[in-house]
Formats: C-alpha cells, structure tokens, sequence
C-alpha cells in the first residue's frame, strides 16, 4: 500500500549540536499534520530526487508540527548532505505521513531508553509519552563528546530531565555507560529500546542477549548500515506470481534494480535493509536475508525479504508481486 503524502513547509532550521540541525516541518497552510505515535518516521523526498527516512523526535500529541534532527554524516550518500546544504526555511518538501516500525510499548512496567548519537531521535518522543503518562523508565544518552549531543538543553528543560544520564567518549571514565551494570539494575520485565549506529545496537543487544534478556523485550532501530558484497552473489530469477512473467536479476544488481529496469517499481527508501519500506512476501524459494529489520526468526520464516539489498539462495524466487 502507497503511503499518504503530503506537502510541508520548513518552519525553522536550527543547528543542534555540531553536524546536527533539526528541522521543523508544519502543513503550509497551518492545518493540523496527521497523528504519529512514540517512535514513528517519516519519508522525506529530497531535491535531489532521492528519499531518506528520519525519525519524528517532538512531543506525539502535537498536531501542528513534525521535528526530524539530521545528523550531516560523513560518509553521506547524498541524503544528510542535501539536507544540510539545500534545505533552507521557508523552503517546501514532500513527505510520506508518519509510520512506526520501532513501537512503544506503553504497558511495560519499566523502559529503558539507549541512545547513540543521532539516536537519540526517537527516544525523545518515547521519553515524552512515557513522562505524559507517568510511566518508569531510564535514558541513557551517549555521544562522542558534549557538542555533539543534540537537544541536550531541551532534555535539560524537561520534566523528565532527573531521568536521563549523558555519556561522552571523551570524558572521564566513570561516566561513560556500564552496559552491564545498567542492564542487571533493570526492574524485572524492562522492555529496552535502543538506537544509533550500528556498533552501539550491537553492542548493547548482545550484552542484553548474554544477560539472559527475552528477545520480546529488546526493541530496536538501526539508521544505515552498509550492505556488504559478497563472493557468494551469483544470478538468479525472480518472478511474479501475478503475472508469471519471470525477471533476472544479475549477480551486479539488487531485485529492486533488477525489476525496476523491466518496468515493475516497489517502493524504497532506505536501500540498506533497515527500514522494511520495501519488504515483500516470499511464495516460493529461499532469501539470502542481508537486511537488519527482520528478526532472526521472522529471517528463518522465508516468507518475506527486502528486494533493496537481499538476494536468493534458490534458482527461483517467486514473489507475492
């Protein structure tokens, strides 16, 4: 199902931290923006033609406003750097209406809230509904140094400023986060939500999943992650069941890009497997999951993949396309 669209201006444009501006984005003609929850995203077209998702980081009961902070990354493949250098106020985009692929749980009798670096993001928009209802929970807000932590005079102005612990790299010792120690404090039954680049995710899951942590209650959301080629990926077919017609999709090209050269578009945006945009039921064959959306077990199903960097380990993949 295509996701509503729709046109908003850019209000404000404000350096956060170094490298990191947040973006205020409101309906041109003052309207109300459609309801997100805790942990939603939204699609951004950009002008150079080339969409990337950013997580809604304001307050969910706000209807009058979406605030996205984008971090200018490095090794940009055009998306940060657009956002940086071409996007100004005043200036109107095209988004996608919210989705949540990184839920709040709301009931959990604690939540722990792992934030690294731009990831911080989400987390503000959990920390907010969990304060507003009067929930517990903890935040952990980790960066390489104090001017790269964005929103930091907002969390200071917060309510639930007592709750929430800053880490930096370059500062002393005893204040950088003890996974471990932070883990076994944990209530019993605290859900953990964690995000920020990949290292950090994997980092703090796999010292959860030692600790013996439920996979129920660990919740995550990676921003990127570098698809990596392998000497394994060879040709094969896909073909789709409404049709028959049967596609090749060349050892140098993604299903995506395969189908997409033959006329037939599935709707992308991340193109490194860890938003689900693209995600699409499997009828027949057998992936080569390289996504980091799916869960080890939803992977093991087979009934699904993502065509933007998976491949096949069968001849054939017959898709529910």
């Amino acid at each position: 199902m295509q996701a509503i669209e729709l046109n908003v201006r850019v209000a404000s444009k404000t350096a956060e931290a170094l490298d990191i501006c947040a973006f205020e984005l409101v309906q041109p003609d003052g309207s109300a923006l459609p309801a997100f929850s805790a942990g939603s995203h939204i699609d951004v077209r950009l002008p150079t033609g080339i969409t990337r998702q950013y997580s809604l980081c304001n307050d969910a009961s706000e209807t009058h406003r979406y605030l996205i902070g984008v971090l200018r990354d490095p090794a940009s493949r055009g998306g940060s750097r657009a956002m940086h250098e071409q996007v100004n106020e005043g200036d109107l985009l095209r988004i996608a209406a919210p989705r949540n692929h990184f839920a709040l749980d709301e009931e959990a009798p604690h939540s722990l809230l792992l934030a690294g670096g731009i990831g911080i993001t989400p987390l503000l928009s959990m920390a907010e509904k969990l304060a507003a209802a009067g929930r517990s929970f903890d935040m952990h807000y980790c960066t390489r140094s104090p001017e790269r932590a964005a929103f930091r005079h907002r969390i200071a102005a917060a309510a639930f400023a007592g709750q929430v612990r800053f880490h930096f790299d370059d500062g002393l010792d005893a204040q950088k986060l003890d996974i471990d120690r932070t883990l076994a404090a944990a209530p019993a039954d605290t859900h953990l939500y964690v995000c920020g680049p990949k290292g950090f995710i994997d980092w703090v899951l796999a010292r959860a999943r030692g600790a013996g942590w439920a996979e129920s209650r660990l919740h995550f959301e990676f921003f990127g992650a570098e698809v990596a080629a392998s000497a394994t990926d060879g040709a094969f077919d896909v073909k789709l069941a409404s049709s028959g017609r049967v596609i090749r999709v060349p050892a140098d090209r993604t299903v995506v890009q395969a189908l997409s050269q033959a006329g037939v578009e599935i709707q992308v945006s991340c193109e490194q497997g860890v938003c689900g945009t693209c995600l699409t039921r499997v009828l027949e064959g057998e992936p080569e999951h390289k996504d980091l959306y799916l869960t080890p077990e939803e992977q093991a199903a087979n009934d699904q993949f993502t065509p933007c960097c998976s491949r096949s380990r069968s001849p054939l993949l017959v898709l529910d396309i």
